[in-house]
């Protein structure tokens, strides 16, 4: 093994193609890191892995030795570079990631709405309005809401983005900062 050292760069795929690009990668010796999202579901056998960044993978290289070895690889597009120039990752931002993965790179998702929490509308028709979760946002991330409405409780199923309670509705099993302060500012 070589003493050159190694950085962590960005790489764009082909549409749907991070897992091909990963496999011949791994066949040319270069590490890649492709993160995805398990998605919690009703029942187990409906799980849902979808991509934490689509289209994009992160490669371990040493850039002026090895960039071939990433350009000519199937399913690769190309490497994500400002300028001209490929512009490494902080090691911490791919290796925060990493500590939340298992083995094949899949990170548990876990809702932070829980059933009977009163949540605000943000949006749409029911702008405004209170409600309470009566189930947790399914693998399409919808979540089932009670109504008060005319009188009368509807229950109405809405995507996550329309549910307001002051914390995102999905998060990784642990929640770390990387590089940046809870404001989302570099610290």
């Amino acid at each position: 093994m070589d003493n050159t050292r190694r950085d962590w760069y960005v790489v764009y795929s082909n549409h749907h193609k991070e897992q091909q690009a990963r496999f011949h990668l791994g066949l040319k010796g270069v590490e890649a890191f492709f993160p995805r999202l398990s998605l919690p579901a009703p029942s187990e056998s409906k799980k849902r892995i979808v991509p934490l960044f689509p289209n994009y993978i992160f490669v371990h290289v040493h850039m002026p030795t090895e960039c071939h070895l990433i350009t000519w690889t199937p399913g690769v597009k190309k490497i994500v570079s400002f300028g001209d120039e490929p512009i490494p990752l902080p090691e911490e931002v791919v290796h925060f990631l990493q500590s939340q993965a298992d083995g094949d790179g899949v990170i548990q998702a876990h809702s932070r709405l829980r059933r009977g929490q009163q949540v605000e509308i943000s949006g749409g028709p029911f702008d405004g309005l209170l409600g309470i979760i009566e189930s947790p946002p399914d693998n399409k991330g919808r979540v089932k809401i009670l109504l008060q409405v005319l009188s009368r409780q509807v229950s109405v199923r809405l995507g996550v983005a329309f549910v307001k309670d002051g914390r995102p509705a999905w998060a990784p099993t642990t929640v770390g900062y990387i590089g940046l302060d809870r404001s989302g500012c570099e610290a």
